[in-house]
């Protein structure tokens, strides 16, 4: 992948420099004060595995917040430097807007008492809690995931879309989009969960290829198509060009800090929390090892900005069996899903024609699909789930089943949302707009004061 650089300013370099103390730092902090939370209780045993419960959730919900950070210098990285304030504006705004829709109905719809398995019909505002206190752990830890699958769509409709049509969006999938598919997939009475009715397993994703990057990834695909690509993207006859990004090291501290975040994701779902971490280790470790050797077969060139794609990729892929395979299975899941995800960048910009600044369609989308269907091949029983491995044929009926009606859920309604909003409050931004940058047109606050004109 070749990249063209714009210079960095000297606050990105202190920022870079000093960005991984901070991050040590919280994570200290972190870890302090579970240790203080845990040993102040009273020596209840029962009530004792209950508070180390919850907090265990919790921190895990923090890091999974905290991936919100890697999702803005990913994003930030692959873009040009005149929209990095717009880029990292709405990477925090679409988690705020996401956060208040998913407490006054996300959650409720999600997760409160099921109507025929297709959605919940109590707890909005979360008004009927009371003294629950699980409740509330579990609305913190559902809502960081919602604010993961509408962050995801920022990516493949950056550098060109308005701010107002963004927050709306957002609030939309924080609400109805992400939740109602949540309830099929993950609430006790969803209509995915219950497919023994007729027969065969009930569908399982373990922690969300599914529930939050297939519908996060498709609804990004819908964006795409529906604002279009950026200007210089394509040439008359199709071709693609290859616009310049502003920052290889953001792309590669963002990585970071989502590797790492990712262990909240998929260790806070369930007990097997060793289990989990190694899974999710080394299938990142294998689709970054992947991806970066495909590169230097190919082209001679080492591409860190591919190996990056690679890791995110292997760990998409393992989200949904991570609590259900071997750790050999973990490296085989993430060395499939580098490929897949470089196979798919290419035909959505070259065969599609579709324009996906980094490649979030790809990543979270396809192999969120990818991530399903692993779970039906290599499933070993851990958690009454068992696929070819563990000797059951039917589990992958039910993955399938799974990995269309997400497609269907995120691109039907991903499409409906997009089309409404381009018809009401419009979503691409005028051509003299992102001519300018977004950053000045929308904010006057370019990223970098070096910036008189824009890059």
């Amino acid at each position: 992948m070749l990249a063209v650089v714009v210079p960095q300013s000297r606050n990105a370099a202190l920022l870079r420099r000093f960005l991984p103390y901070v991050i040590a730092g919280l994570f200290a902090a972190a870890i302090m004060a579970g240790y203080n939370f845990a040993f102040a209780q009273e020596a209840d045993p029962d009530a004792n595995a209950t508070d180390i419960g919850n907090l265990t959730t919790m921190i895990a919900a923090f890091l999974v917040f905290f991936m919100q950070a890697g999702f803005a210098f990913l994003g930030a990285g692959l873009i040009r430097s005149k929209n990095v304030t717009n880029y990292m504006t709405k990477s925090f705004m679409d988690f705020a807007i996401a956060s208040l829709s998913f407490w006054a109905f996300g959650f409720a719809i999600m997760m409160g008492t099921s109507a025929a398995g297709i959605a919940g019909t109590d707890n909005f505002f979360l008004v009927d809690a009371g003294d629950d206190w699980s409740v509330y752990v579990s609305w913190m830890f559902q809502m960081v995931f919602a604010g993961t699958a509408a962050t995801i769509v920022a990516g493949a409709v950056a550098e060109r879309t308005k701010t107002q049509a963004y927050l709306a969006y957002s609030f939309i999938i924080g609400a109805i989009i992400y939740p109602l598919y949540g309830h099929w997939a993950w609430n006790d009475d969803g209509w995915l969960g219950a497919l023994g009715n007729i027969g065969l397993p009930g569908a399982a994703d373990y922690a969300g290829s599914g529930v939050v990057h297939a519908v996060g990834g498709f609804i990004a695909l819908a964006g795409a198509v529906v604002v279009g690509p950026r200007i210089g993207k394509f040439n008359s006859d199709g071709t693609a060009n290859q616009l310049p990004i502003h920052s290889v090291p953001f792309v590669i501290i963002g990585t970071f800090i989502l590797f790492f975040g990712w262990f909240g994701f998929n260790i806070g779902s369930g007990s097997s929390i060793g289990l989990n971490a190694i899974n999710t280790l080394l299938a990142g470790a294998t689709g970054a090892v992947v991806a970066l050797y495909i590169t230097i077969i190919r082209t001679g060139q080492a591409d860190i900005l591919m190996a990056c794609n690679g890791a995110l990729a292997g760990l998409v892929g393992i989200t949904a069996p991570v609590s259900y395979v071997d750790p050999w299975a973990a490296v085989v899941i993430g060395a499939i899903a580098a490929p897949i995800m470089m196979g798919s960048v290419w035909a959505i910009e070259n065969i599609l024609k579709i324009d996906d600044p980094v490649s979030a369609i790809s990543v979270h989308g396809t192999c969120g699909l990818w991530g399903l269907l692993a779970i039906g091949i290599f499933a070993n029983g851990n958690n009454d789930v068992n696929g070819l491995v563990g000797g059951e044929g039917l589990q992958i009926v039910s993955q399938l089943i799974s990995m269309g009606v997400v497609l269907a859920w995120a691109l039907v309604t991903g499409f409906a949302m997009f089309l409404l909003l381009k018809f009401t409050m419009g979503v691409r931004a005028s051509r003299e707009e992102e001519e300018q940058g977004m950053d000045l047109a929308e904010h006057d606050q370019p990223a970098y004061d070096y910036l008189s004109s824009p890059q």
